[in-house]
């Protein structure tokens, strides 16, 4: 399955919503192309109905995550204030996340793309956006 990084596209994308693209880094390192939601309507919306998704998305203010409508299983990852994973899940097409209120901000991608990044509880992760 594939799991943009630095050297890789995001062809999979095809959303016209204007959410902030940029890089998800771990220790100045690139571990994949990333778009961040930044409205209610781009955080409510997340990967639904796209026939894929190469990448990550990251969803502040959001403490649950749910799969309905999103046509592939997913990887998440949930974040505190400074972006450092709390707790890592794999959830499958139709499932739903306990809420994690410690957290505030989700990290959602491919299942699958975690373990290729290596991305475990304690990474402090970095959101660069693309001018």
């Amino acid at each position: 399955m594939p799991c943009a990084t630095a050297t890789s596209s995001r062809s999979g994308s095809t959303s016209k919503r204007a959410m902030q693209t940029g890089w998800v880094l771990r220790d100045g390192q690139v571990l994949a192309a990333a778009e961040r939601a930044e409205s209610f309507l781009e955080r409510s919306r997340g990967l639904i109905g796209r026939q894929s998704f190469d990448g990550a998305m990251i969803l502040p203010h959001t403490h649950s995550i749910h799969s309905f409508g999103v046509r592939f299983p997913l990887d998440v990852a949930f974040l505190d204030d400074d972006l450092v994973v709390l707790s890592v899940v794999r959830l499958r097409r139709f499932g739903i996340t306990l809420p994690r209120f410690r957290a505030s901000h989700a990290l959602e991608a491919r299942a699958g793309c975690f373990e290729r990044w290596g991305l475990q509880p304690g990474d402090a992760l970095e959101f660069r956006p693309t001018p």
